[in-house]
């Protein structure tokens, strides 16, 4: 895990949906959080995302729509190094689930702050 503890100070990590792209809500999310923070990656793989988190490489992850078999086992390395995998709302994140939130757990409560403030702000979520 990272040390950062600030979201200012973080990288994040997010992906897009491969097809109905203009549907996705999360060009939003991506717009302020790369305001918010020092950068957003689009590695298109949650999978590895979820690895660079657990190793450090990354400070934060969200995505929308993910499958069981491509968040699985980021999830178990997050966690067992220590981060944090929840909805958006900061509730423990079940394989299925619409929206997924991983990081430090040092700026996760940043993190949900901003996806309030979006979710408020947008469309509901597909």
């Amino acid at each position: 895990m990272s040390a950062t503890d600030r979201l200012t100070e973080s990288l994040l990590a997010t992906g897009f949906p491969t097809r109905k792209r203009h549907e996705s809500p999360n060009i939003h999310y991506y717009y302020r959080f790369t305001l918010l923070s020092h950068g957003v990656r689009r590695d298109g793989s949650a999978a590895l995302d979820l690895c660079y988190i657990a190793a450090g490489r990354f400070d934060g992850f969200w995505e929308f729509n993910l499958q069981s078999w491509d968040v699985g086992a980021g999830i178990l390395l997050v966690r067992e190094a220590g981060g944090v995998v929840t909805d958006f709302k900061g509730m423990p994140f079940h394989l299925g689930g619409k929206e997924i939130a991983a990081s430090n757990g040092r700026i996760h409560p940043e993190l949900q702050q901003v996806f309030a403030e979006l979710a408020s702000q947008t469309a509901p979520l597909p």
